[in-house]
């Protein structure tokens, strides 16, 4: 029987996932800082801090096979807590497969490891560069983690590896800072660009994770349903107006709300909205062998009726 260890299993996809799992033939074994909401039968919990020495002694004493890496920090917080899990925490992960000889690991990393740049193909492939910018602690950290990854690919082939480069996920009930856009009265845009969002449902990352455990070939993809939707889409969709403003004008405005407090976001989050990757999701459909039940429009449109939009 394939042993299965799951890091972050307490969030919004390791939950999902756990569901997944619960009448599969693994044994499942699920970790993070306290126990999932809800706990499968069949599946045990053990507390695991990435940030320390927890995954070298929890990987030693539990020998998995596969090891699914989706702890991470979406939410905002301090830049050293950050790098703390997303960066220190893999690096620990990643030490403890090599140490105690997990066959495969799968990691959720970002399409923001490919940096917000307005040279960046449209869409992105898997074999373009990955420039994630310094000014935002996800992106940059994202790139970081990849870039121990491809390092340890070329020093230690045996450890098989799936990346999974993820795009905006949305699934009914997940609320998080990007889906905080959506509630405001109206949507902010810049000028002359669109600020493309590509969506995954919830079911299908947790189908697609599900598959990376053993069905699916080792190797780096992007995940994404069909489909972009820009700023437009996005506010006929939810029947409100768009306030679009140069991109010059709203970096003078977060320069002045930052540092007094009126605002989360500084100048530098301008990027943020104006160079979006957009991710290509052919391999995902092909090499990997999923293609995904809902289209990025129609993962949007279950989120937004769920929450009452």
């Amino acid at each position: 029987m394939t042993k299965v260890l799951i890091t972050g299993a307490a969030g919004a996809v390791g939950s999902a996932l756990l569901q997944e799992l619960a009448q599969s033939s693994y044994e499942v074994v699920a970790t993070d800082l306290r126990p999932p909401a809800t706990l499968p039968e069949g599946i045990r919990f053990v507390a695991l801090d990435v940030r320390a020495s927890d995954p070298d002694e929890v990987i030693g004493r539990e020998r998995p096979d596969v090891v699914l890496h989706l702890a991470s920090i979406v939410s905002p917080t301090t830049r050293d807590f950050a790098y703390s899990v997303d960066v220190t925490g893999s690096r620990n992960v990643l030490s403890a497969c090599l140490r105690h000889g997990v066959r495969r690991l799968v990691t959720t990393s970002s399409g923001a490891a490919y940096g917000y740049h307005a040279d960046n193909p449209v869409p992105l492939v898997e074999t373009d560069r990955l420039r994630g910018n310094p000014e935002f602690a996800y992106s940059d950290h994202k790139r970081q983690v990849e870039e121990m990854l491809a390092e340890t690919r070329n020093t230690v082939p045996a450890l098989e590896q799936v990346v999974l480069r993820v795009g905006t996920v949305l699934g009914a009930g997940l609320e998080n800072q990007i889906t905080a856009l959506f509630h405001k009265p109206r949507l902010l845009a810049l000028t002359g660009c669109e600020s493309p969002f590509v969506f995954i449902w919830t079911q299908d990352l947790a189908r697609i994770l599900h598959r990376a455990i053993d069905a699916g070939p080792a190797g780096i993809f992007n995940v994404a349903g069909d489909g972009v939707l820009g700023v437009s889409d996005l506010a006929k969709a939810l029947h409100k107006p768009v306030l679009r403003l140069p991109p010059w004008l709203l970096k003078a405005a977060l320069a002045i709300a930052h540092p007094l407090k009126l605002s989360r976001y500084g100048p530098a989050q301008v990027r943020f909205l104006q160079f979006r990757p957009v991710l290509d999701n052919t391999a995902l459909k092909t090499t990997f062998g999923y293609v995904p039940e809902l289209t990025s429009a129609e993962v949007f449109d279950l989120w937004r009726k769920a929450a009452g939009l």
